[in-house]
């Protein structure tokens, strides 16, 4: 009915779109629904989708796509989704796009276009730095920053040791430090542990801690998908700041998403402003995300900019009555 297949057709859809982002994984809509989430799997044709929805306390759901779909959106696609949209009383649908300016997503999503249709802004965080995991070590080196360059070496210099560990338990405490420290919202412990479990697994995640005479100093979760790594959480302590942890912690994720084969490596989430606004500011700025800005640019890569959100609106007035609350909510 409505296009709809189990988990395990979905897994074998999407490795055979191998380039596919990981929040449209199974393991990643395992992940989500256990916190609330339920996730729903269509086909239509050569485009598919994985679909998250979240119930409201009204007796309807928001529908979420995130970084999909896999394939172009075509009529026959777009009325599987708005059927399945309906059937779980959606009040409206946000479609993610994996789509990076300047790349037009306008050609694969001609279809979304109406009264009930806009465009918004993105969940998952919209500028991002993606580096090159082409060639060898050496030129990931040349194409960083010399202060990175030389912030690397303090830390091999300075006996900082980083080991692949296997206990979230680590991971987490250094996370809560870094949320009450910087003002991050951060996950449950158990998020992190059935996140770190479900793509261990299948190889797909790895937790990077950096060590000084045993001592955990910063932690870093990354992930992997075909040619295709994301650095999606971090976390570290107030101890030993001067031997540099965070920075061959980020060496280290690069050589293992290189040994999974990965081409790219995602820093995942910059301060959403123009590369001109950011050069500008970001030595005064060290509010919300500046100061991992001023991190993660030394490192080089290019900075890459997601298209924009697109909601599809099933119910009008619950739409503005969502959007009303969840702007107060931002106050």
């Amino acid at each position: 009915m409505m296009n709809i297949i189990s988990r395990s057709d979905w897994d074998q859809f999407y490795q055979s779109h191998p380039e596919s982002h990981l929040l449209q994984s199974g393991q990643w809509g395992k992940l989500k629904s256990a916190f609330g989430w339920e996730a729903v799997r269509v086909i239509d044709g050569d485009t598919g989708a994985q679909i998250l929805f979240r119930k409201l306390l009204i007796g309807s759901s928001i529908g979420y796509l995130p970084k999909g779909p896999i394939g172009k959106i075509t009529e026959s696609f777009l009325q599987v989704i708005n059927q399945v949209c309906k059937a779980h009383n959606a009040v409206f649908l946000k479609i993610e796009p994996d789509v990076f300016e300047p790349d037009d997503f306008s050609s694969n999503g001609s279809l979304l276009n109406g009264d009930n249709v806009y465009r918004t802004a993105t969940i998952q965080p919209q500028r991002t730095i993606v580096l090159s995991l082409a060639g060898d070590e050496k030129a990931w080196l040349d194409n960083m920053k010399q202060k990175t360059r030389y912030n690397i070496r303090v830390a091999e210099r300075k006996n900082v040791v980083v080991r692949e560990t296997h206990d979230p338990d680590i991971f987490y405490d250094m996370v809560m430090r870094t949320g009450e420290r910087d003002g991050f919202g951060v996950h449950t412990r158990s998020y992190y542990e059935k996140a770190y479990q479900l793509f261990s697994e299948t190889g797909q995640c790895t937790i990077l801690t950096a060590f000084y005479a045993d001592m955990p100093l910063a932690g870093i979760m990354v992930f992997a998908n075909g040619s295709r790594s994301w650095y999606f959480y971090g976390a570290s302590t107030e101890h030993e700041r001067n031997r540099m942890p965070a920075y061959l912690l980020q060496l280290e994720g690069m050589r293992w998403a290189a040994s999974k084969g990965c081409l790219t490596y995602d820093l995942w989430g910059v301060p959403d402003y123009p590369e001109d606004r950011l050069e500008s500011d970001f030595l005064d700025r060290h509010d919300g995300l500046w100061g991992v800005y001023r991190f993660k640019r030394g490192f080089g890569g290019e900075l890459r900019r997601s298209v924009d959100a697109v909601d599809i609106v099933y119910r009008p007035f619950l739409y503005k009555l969502y959007k009303m609350i969840k702007n107060r909510g931002a106050e």
